[in-house]
């Protein structure tokens, strides 16, 4: 189970990732049971293309994992579910992981601004 974050990169990435309202209706009927791009379209009453999108995104943060499989009538069917996480967010863990981020135009500062330190 994922209960840390690698580092502030990893952190951002992983908030970032949770930050949308798409991918929190993904990760709740996750939750509930696995399922297959097509189904869960359609229980989120979005496009096919616009969740696959989301899901990228989801795996790339290690939220959720994918299995293809075969079904009765040969089809390939990619079914997705989650990855057991329950992330501790604590100030703490917040200012370490600022220690930690990368440089850069788009890092964030212990001042909370973007961008290099002035």
């Amino acid at each position: 189970m994922r209960t840390t974050f690698r580092d502030g990169d990893d952190m951002v990435r992983v908030l970032a990732t949770l930050a949308s309202p798409h991918r929190l209706r993904v990760v709740a009927a996750l939750s509930r049971r696995r399922n297959y791009v097509s189904q869960l379209a359609r229980e989120l009453g979005i496009s096919r293309a616009l969740l696959q999108a989301h899901l990228r995104k989801l795996e790339a943060a290690g939220l959720v994992s994918a299995h293809l499989e075969i079904s009765s009538d040969g089809k390939a069917m990619k079914f997705y579910e989650l990855a057991p996480f329950a992330l501790d967010l604590t100030p703490e863990t917040i200012a370490a992981a600022v220690l930690t981020l990368s440089a850069g135009d788009d890092a964030v500062q212990p001042n909370g601004e973007k961008g290099s330190p002035s």
